[in-house]
């Protein structure tokens, strides 16, 4: 081993796999030595990821996609070899925007009767959030550049700033949507999985050098999230992990919203991290990202998208610590969205 591994992590349910692989013994019980670090912002992970200050990190697709490319500073050379996993975040409006909403019949409806644009966040500009809420705007009826405004908060202070009606919505991760509904902050209107049935949602990206010279150790990071991933989707350990998840010497989440993001919890979205093959990066998933981003003109017309899909998302790296682990190989893939989709 050349040292500590390092992963980075927000205070995020979908970190439960890096946290339950750390806490419980897993990693040690493998043979690397993995720190975790918790990270205020998705622009401090890209960002010490990309210098090396990170070998690892859980991390959005298209803000790897966005690095990558050098759509945020150089271009960084990360690899995502695995995914961490599926659905669970929501949109949420203040509750006087939400009612006002559901009494016009619809966000287009509510917009028209509005002098100045709602401002709206997403926790980073290239993020599956960004994505997702502009997908959902579109099928509206709604342009997203042009008839809201979208503003970028860290996920762990989003709903501060909704309560305190500097927003008057946004898309997030979870707990924060239960977490605003359960506060009185806002109200929930819908779980993105309404958009994208079990869509891709966290990835882990690794620095491309410390990949190509860490080989061994790689291959251990990747089979001990895998075993996590398997707990973090049992309902039998849900309460557990939710209790590992917000203690304070973890990521101090609220335990009542954290353990409703689990499997078998009562909240807006149970997040999926091993079942229906959750684990694999699979390139038609990037491909649905790139293509987004191109949509909304982040990236040229002339890019190649199916060349930046296969340099970036690892499929074989997966497969490869999945067999170590005895796993059988991934089903086949659940459908994607068209361009157009009904809005719920």
């Amino acid at each position: 081993m050349s040292g500590p591994v390092r992963i980075g992590v927000l205070r995020l349910v979908d970190s439960a796999p890096i946290v339950v692989a750390e806490r419980r013994g897993i990693f040690r019980t493998l043979g690397i030595d993995v720190r975790v670090q918790v990270e205020p912002s998705w622009s401090n992970l890209a960002d010490k990821l990309s210098y090396g200050l990170l070998q690892a990190a859980v991390l959005l697709p298209p803000l790897a996609m966005a690095a990558t490319l050098g759509l945020r500073g150089p271009k960084a050379r990360l690899l995502v070899p695995l995914s961490i996993s599926q659905g669970g975040n929501a949109i949420a409006m203040a509750t006087d925007a939400a009612a006002a909403i559901e009494a016009a019949g619809g966000i287009r409806a509510w917009l028209q009767d509005r002098r100045e644009p709602p401002r709206l966040a997403v926790v980073h500009a290239f993020s599956t959030h960004n994505l997702l809420l502009r997908y959902w705007l579109a099928a509206s009826g709604v342009d997203p550049d042009r008839d809201v405004e979208t503003v970028v908060i860290p996920p762990e202070t989003v709903v501060d700033a909704l309560a305190a009606g500097e927003v008057a919505g946004f898309c997030a991760g979870a707990p924060w949507g239960d977490v605003a509904a359960r506060n009185g902050a806002g109200r929930v209107l819908f779980g993105t999985s309404h958009l994208w049935p079990h869509h891709p949602e966290k990835c882990l990206a690794v620095g491309q050098g410390w990949a190509d010279a860490n080989g061994p150790d790689l291959s251990l990071l990747l089979r001990g999230i895998l075993q996590a991933q398997r707990i973090c989707d049992c309902a039998e350990e849900a309460e557990a992990v939710a209790a590992l998840l917000a203690a304070p010497e973890a990521l101090g989440l609220p335990l009542e919203a954290t353990r409703a993001a689990l499997a078998g919890g009562d909240g807006t979205e149970q997040i999926r991290f091993h079942g229906g093959g959750a684990w694999m990066p699979a390139r038609p998933h990037a491909l649905w990202f790139l293509r987004q981003m191109q949509r909304w003109r982040w990236i040229g017309a002339d890019e190649d998208l199916p060349a930046i899909a296969e340099t970036l998302y690892r499929p074989d790296l997966a497969i490869r610590a999945a067999l170590a682990e005895g796993m059988l190989p991934p089903p086949p893939l659940e459908p994607m969205p068209e361009t157009e989709l009904c809005a719920p």
